[in-house]
């Protein structure tokens, strides 16, 4: 069994909690700029002190809604600075955020708030309330919902409504928050398809910052800027928000609708994304470089990029190649740089591996791009690379105050104090999941001499896309398999750009259909795979599907397979349970079809 411990940083106080930060940045550092918030169009300031004020304002009008200490209170929208604002005002009214997807279904959103027992949600628009409203009969518990836009906005109701709280109250109430409190339930998918409530602690989230600002002190000083567009449920973009505004660093908001122009207007030091944005950078500038007559350039820059920053590896980069390598600095590499702002050092990446190539790419191109590991119960990143620790195609070595273990069957195990410590009303996923300490992630892994962690396989069976969206395919397989045209469904998706999915016909009901829908008696599946009626009824099916989840878990595309899948095959067990490695190898090329350009 292979082990590796980052060595502790300093202890988080029992008293600390992580709202106090807000207060310590307004008191000390009142003038910096905290964030540039988009208005109208155009990037505003707001300091630490105005921000401070904007905290306390809302925060007391939780207080006067009847918020105690330790309600529930979800937050659905996308990502934006009332996001941030209203996080941080949860929290100083001793509340829990419970994020929620914005993309998110009615019964996803009635499953999060039923299981946590909000008290209230905030929402981003009128279709969020709508949809929201499918399911609020069924939220006896829920007593408060607030719509960021619109005609009473969030903030603007909250803090008017709490004028008659006092700053003393205020602060009575945030400071009796402590580091072991519960901090925010996020919710991730598991096997069984239903969402399990990751529980976080003050402690697990003010552990997490602390060891990245460790991790990345370059990028986590005074000045620099940060341009967030993840999404904030997703505990990477959070960790990463909340580790900037602690380390002042100025905080800009937006969404991928306009990206490009978006980063050419803010300038970031920094970006954090998940691998597909850095696919989608390379992918456009060589499809642009190719179009315009400019090919051969930019992939002989390609070529001198990825071995540039191999022979970094090896500490040998000779005279020709750096002679090379700036020649392509002005005609190609500028360019892309220009594409990320034009004062982009490096970027953080996580979520679902970026592979090799691209690692040395964006590094030998001069914007290393800092891989790391993590889950939702470990607070985002357990490992990451650093400027210091960079070892390409591996995660890095665990941060600071994490400890990773490989257990005998190969699965990543991890402990420390970015670990989760439950799941939310949910004793017996959390007993199958800690153990004395040690969180066994489901992914399977090795540790190398020198501590960095490589990720070889996953031994759960979630899926996660290119974007890094978590997806639980045995609840769509399952609907899907209950209409009678359909015997088996694998959904498929894994470090691919979006869900698809294989489909094998009921060979018992294959006759029926035939003869109620005018087709020849002795066609075969293989014959009417393509057939337009027969792939509208599984359609249907795939609407049925994708009506229990987001947009970005639903099924994309469907392929209708020759054959069912049998025992003999391999492809199913005695019980009918799906072999999927047997499935994925058996049609690779069907899999590959799906996500052919």
């Amino acid at each position: 069994m292979r082990e590796y411990s980052a060595p502790a940083l300093r202890p988080i106080a029992d008293d600390e909690n992580a709202s106090d930060v807000v207060w310590a940045n307004a008191e000390r550092f009142g003038d910096t700029v905290s964030f540039r918030r988009r208005v109208d169009g155009s990037w505003h300031d707001v300091t630490a002190r105005e921000f401070a004020a904007e905290v306390t304002a809302v925060a007391k009008g939780l207080l006067a809604a009847g918020i105690e200490q330790g309600d529930r209170i979800g937050l659905m929208s996308k990502t934006r600075y009332e996001w941030t604002l209203l996080d941080f005002a949860i929290w100083a009214a001793g509340g829990v955020t419970v994020p929620i997807y914005e993309t998110s279904s009615a019964e996803q959103i009635h499953w999060i708030l039923s299981n946590s027992g909000a008290k209230g949600i905030v929402v981003e628009t009128a279709e969020h309330r709508a949809t929201l409203d499918e399911v609020t009969e069924r939220l006896p518990e829920l007593a408060h919902t607030w719509q960021i836009e619109g005609d009473s906005p969030a903030v603007d109701t909250l803090s008017s409504t709490g004028g008659d709280r006092t700053d003393d109250e205020l602060h009575a109430r945030r400071r009796a928050v402590k580091a072991d409190d519960v901090a925010t339930i996020c919710y991730t998918s598991g096997t069984t398809g239903r969402p399990k409530g990751v529980t976080l602690t003050h402690r697990n989230l003010l552990s997490e910052v602390r060891a990245d600002i460790d991790a990345f002190p370059d990028l986590m000083e005074s000045g620099n800027s940060l341009l967030l567009f993840l999404p904030l449920a997703h505990i990477l973009a959070r960790a990463i928000a909340l580790t900037a505004f602690a380390s002042r660093v100025t905080l800009g908001h937006t969404d991928t609708s306009d990206l490009v122009a978006d980063l050419g207007a803010f300038r970031p030091t920094f970006v954090v994304a998940v691998p597909r944005v850095f696919e989608k950078v390379y992918n456009s500038a060589k499809l642009k470089a190719h179009a315009s007559g400019k090919g051969k350039i930019f992939d002989a820059a390609e070529a001198t990029a990825i071995e540039y920053s191999q022979a970094t590896d090896a500490g040998k980069v000779g005279l020709g190649l750096k002679l090379k390598h700036a020649v392509f600095a002005k005609l190609v590499y500028s360019k892309l740089h220009a594409a990320l702002g034009s004062r982009c050092i490096a970027a953080v990446s996580g979520g679902a591996p970026l592979g090799t190539r691209l690692a040395h790419f964006f590094r030998g191109i001069g914007v290393p791009v800092f891989e790391g590991y993590g889950l939702t119960e470990t607070t985002a990143a357990a490992a990451v690379n650093t400027r210091e620790a960079f070892k390409v195609g591996t995660v890095g070595r665990p941060v600071k105050g994490t400890s990773a273990r490989i257990a005998e069957d190969g699965e990543v195990l991890l402990s420390g104090g970015v670990v989760f410590g439950e799941y939310w009303r949910n004793e017996e996923a959390t007993a199958e999941s800690l153990e004395d300490g040690w969180f066994h992630t489901g992914d399977l892994g090795e540790i190398d001499d020198e501590g960095f962690l490589k990720i070889t396989g996953r031994k759960k069976e979630i899926i996660v896309t290119a974007g890094g969206k978590n997806v639980a395919p045995s609840t769509m397989e399952d609907t899907l398999k209950a209409h009678p045209l359909i015997s088996q469904a694998m959904v498929v998706g894994d470090q691919r750009p979006f869900i698809a999915a294989l489909v094998t016909i009921d060979e018992e009901f294959f006759p029926t259909w035939k003869e109620q829908n005018g087709k020849p008696a002795d066609a075969t599946v293989a014959d009417l795979a393509d057939d337009e009626q027969l792939r509208a009824d599984v359609q249907s099916a795939v609407d049925e599907a994708n009506k229990l989840v987001s947009h970005a878990e639903s099924i994309k595309k469907f392929t209708v397979l020759p054959k069912d899948f049998t025992e003999a095959g391999g492809e199913v067990t005695p019980s009918m349970k799906l072999k999927r490695n047997v499935v994925s190898k058996n049609y690779a090329g069907d899999i590959d079809s799906l996500y052919a350009k």
